[in-house]
Order: C-alpha cells, then sequence, then structure tokens
C-alpha cells in the first residue's frame, strides 16, 4: 500500500505543474479573451480575435518588469521564501522555477552543449553540461550532462568523466532543436 501511495506521490508532482501551468495559461486567455473582447464590442463594435493572448503576454511581461525593479524586488524575495517554507508546494514551486530558469533566467543551464561518449563501441549523445563542479557529491572527476529525449519534455542526467565529454562549438538552440527534434532539424554551422 505505501508503494502504490509513493507512485501517487510520485506521478501527482509530475501531474500537477504541468496540468496547473496549462490550466493557468487556457484560463487566464480565456478569460482575457472574452473581458476584453466584450469591452472592444460595447466601445467600438469590434471584435479582435486573439485579443487574450496578447493581453496575458503584456501582463505577464509587466509582471516581469515589476519585479526586476528594485523597489519590489523585497516582496518578490518575501514571496519566494515564504512558498520555500510551505512543505508541498514548496517541492512544485523551486523545481518549476528552477526549471524555468535553467531555460530562460539569468542561471542558464543548457548553454554548454557537449558530445558525451556513452559506451566502447563509439556510440555518442547530445548533452549539455549543468554542472561542472560535482565536489558537493564527493565526485570530483565528474560532471553533470542532461541529454534530452527526442519529441519529449524528459531526458537523462548522466554523471559522466571529464576525459569523455567533448565540448561542441555550436549554439545550444541548435543543438536542442536537433535533439529534441530526433535529428530531423539542420544545424546552423554558420554562428
Amino acid at each position: 500500500m505505501r508503494t502504490l501511495f509513493n507512485h501517487f506521490l510520485r506521478g501527482l508532482i509530475f501531474v500537477f505543474p504541468l496540468g496547473a501551468t496549462i490550466y493557468i495559461i487556457v484560463a487566464s486567455v480565456g478569460w482575457a479573451n472574452e473581458t476584453f473582447n466584450r469591452i472592444f464590442i460595447n466601445l467600438f463594435n469590434i471584435n479582435f480575435p486573439g485579443l487574450g493572448i496578447v493581453v496575458v503576454f503584456l501582463v505577464i511581461t509587466f509582471i516581469g518588469f515589476l519585479v526586476s525593479t528594485t523597489f519590489l524586488k523585497p516582496v518578490y524575495r518575501f514571496f519566494d521564501r515564504t512558498i520555500a517554507r510551505m512543505p508541498l508546494i514548496k517541492i512544485i514551486y523551486t523545481s518549476l522555477k528552477e526549471l524555468t530558469e535553467a531555460f530562460v533566467g539569468e542561471k542558464r543551464k543548457f548553454n554548454k552543449p557537449v558530445l558525451v561518449d556513452v559506451s566502447d563501441s563509439g556510440l555518442k549523445k547530445l548533452g549539455f553540461i549543468t554542472q561542472e563542479d560535482l565536489s558537493d557529491l564527493l565526485l570530483k572527476d565528474l560532471v553533470a550532462v542532461y541529454c534530452p529525449h527526442s519529441y519529449n519534455f524528459s531526458g537523462n542526467l548522466f554523471l559522466a568523466p571529464r576525459d569523455k565529454i567533448q565540448p561542441l562549438n555550436i549554439k545550444a538552440t541548435d543543438v536542442m532543436k536537433f535533439t529534441v527534434s530526433a535529428g530531423v532539424t539542420q544545424i546552423n554551422t554558420d554562428s
């Protein structure tokens, strides 16, 4: 019974953030579209398709601007610390925050593309160095490399010896597109 409950919790940790994110985006866009279109129709007799997407984009951009101002940074830090103290919410919030920052934040993690030698037969995987120093784990000669799966939002974390990693002089975005598309997209080598 405990194993079943543990599987339920693991599933919840995967499904809840994804479902909540999709729900919030769809609900926000739907609400903004309906509300602001009603205003446009009443005032100007104009139906503006896609207005919800524009409004949600502008609101999120405005929130990003507010959070980055000196005046509201303490409020953001207080909110961050408060969330970090809530048992289940902390796990979900910090995981989503760190994943988002890994792709688009100041602490980008997927910006060092590498080729990892994973077998004696010459099999190699494309990946991204996420941590070069694993001394906290007492693994001084290893590097953390994330290798994304094709056509999926998942991947594998490999702890690989430095001598099995070859840095690539290619844009990280091109390597990510190439990997996620299962090698279908072209890598632009003119960069």
